[in-house]
């Protein structure tokens, strides 16, 4: 998390203190960095400088405002998967030639404010789909220009829960149906099947899964230009892994080796659907430690103030997500991997909880972390992607608010909920 960094022991954002945010707008607080994320947006492009390509960021990932625009300001793109991301897509400044819409379940009205925008392209992942496509593009007068989605049964070696390019997930079509589809598509007027598009999931930690699903989409698209169909892009999707513990991983361009010559022996452009890369090490999550106890037989606990509501990633997948207090004596090691339980001077071994009232709402089980008291701020890293953009309100919490730092100066770029924002549109 190279835009955050501890300096005479307390941890920054840039070129501001984390604990001068936290006294202006309290916790829990999301805290991302702007620079990060551009400076990870344009790691991509440098990356797949060789092709022509449509970086797209994944909305989903996380859809805040001002995030979006500092994007669209770079001139990305953006992948949306619903009618909401593709109103934010567009409030922030996207343009609509620049925007795929994914997703299995797009209702009517959401693919006619689609194509009322002239988004650049669907993401088909239905014959079902494609039909409702083309009849609602024929009423509206439009060619709606769609890429079939893939599903190539490769397994990416992520989590279970996260994995969407195997045959029993519910993503995409498979090579016989989409065959079908492709002879087929006199059926479907006012729609240009030009594109194939391909997503395993997130994270993946090899281009491996890539490279074997390419292969079997290169074949596909060879069959489908002998049968006349004229496929002009390829869309490999995103995925692309973050470093949740601060060893190496994989960047843009150990995937780019081994995507690009896919992308040159198909002769097509390339669209690319990054999320998790640009924005989840770009951002964490400051709690506030409200109290700490001890059982009888030794468990010890460190309540905060943010919950499963505010960042359910460690409760819904098991996630592991470095943590350490925002102003300490001990220094935070490089690398820290899920089970280590390394107790140096000053710290000891807690469980990290929140006050929701669910068994699951635990940041981390047996962490050993500098000893923590009433008040103290704790940092959650890591918390960028998926973060906020899967916060809810369960127990009638209040969502936290987000900042956003850009060099010396930070701004609220969404406020903190308060109580009527969570009754705001209910009657009694």
């Amino acid at each position: 998390m190279d835009y955050f960094e501890y300096k005479n022991k307390t941890l920054y954002c840039e070129e501001v203190k984390v604990e001068d945010i936290i006294a202006e707008v309290g916790t829990p607080a999301y805290i991302y960095s702007k620079n990060a994320i551009i400076s990870r947006y344009q790691e991509i492009e440098d990356a797949y400088r060789d092709v022509n390509t449509t970086i797209c960021f994944s909305v989903k990932s996380n859809s805040n405002l001002a995030i979006c625009k500092a994007l669209a300001d770079e001139g990305a793109g953006f992948d949306v998967v619903s009618g909401g991301e593709l109103f934010r897509a567009l409030k922030a400044g996207g343009n609509p030639s620049n925007i795929v819409y994914a997703g299995v379940g797009k209702s009517d009205g959401e693919i006619r404010y689609a194509l009322e925008n002239d988004i650049f392209m669907f993401n088909v992942e239905s014959q079902a789909e494609l039909k409702h496509i083309s009849a609602l593009a024929v009423k509206a007068g439009k060619t709606a220009r769609v890429a079939l989605r893939i599903n190539p049964d490769i397994d990416a070696k992520t989590h279970a829960k996260t994995t969407t390019g195997k045959k029993e997930n519910k993503f995409g079509i498979d090579f016989t149906a989409a065959e079908k589809i492709m002879k087929q598509s006199g059926k479907y007027p006012n729609v240009d099947l030009c594109g194939i598009h391909v997503h395993l999931g997130s994270p993946i930690y090899s281009a491996d899964p890539y490279a074997q699903a390419l292969k079997k989409v290169s074949e596909f698209i060879q069959r489908c230009r002998k049968m006349g169909r004229n496929i002009e892009y390829l869309n490999v999707g995103g995925g692309y892994c973050i470093s949740y513990t601060g060893e190496e991983v994989m960047r843009p361009a150990d995937y780019a080796a081994k995507i690009i010559p896919f992308v040159k022996e198909m002769q097509c452009n390339m669209v690319m659907e990054p999320g998790r890369f640009i924005v989840g090490n770009s951002g964490i999550l400051v709690t506030r430690v409200l109290y700490t106890k001890e059982a009888s037989f030794g468990k010890k606990f460190v309540v905060c103030d943010a919950g499963m509501n505010d960042l359910i990633r460690p409760a819904l997948y098991d996630a592991f997500h470095r943590m350490w207090p925002v102003t300490t004596n001990v220094k935070m090691p490089a690398v820290e991997m899920p089970g280590d339980k390394v107790v140096k001077k000053g710290m000891e071994v807690v469980d990290v909880v929140g006050p929701v009232c669910e068994s699951s709402d635990v940041f981390a089980k047996d962490r050993a972390l500098p000893k923590l008291d009433e008040a103290d701020l704790l940092t959650i890293f890591s918390a960028g992607a998926y973060g906020f953009a899967m916060s809810s309100s369960y127990n009638s919490r209040p969502r936290p608010c987000e900042v956003l730092v850009d060099g010396k100066q930070f701004r609220v770029t969404r406020k903190r909920e308060t109580y009527d924002d969570l009754i705001r549109g209910e009657v009694r």
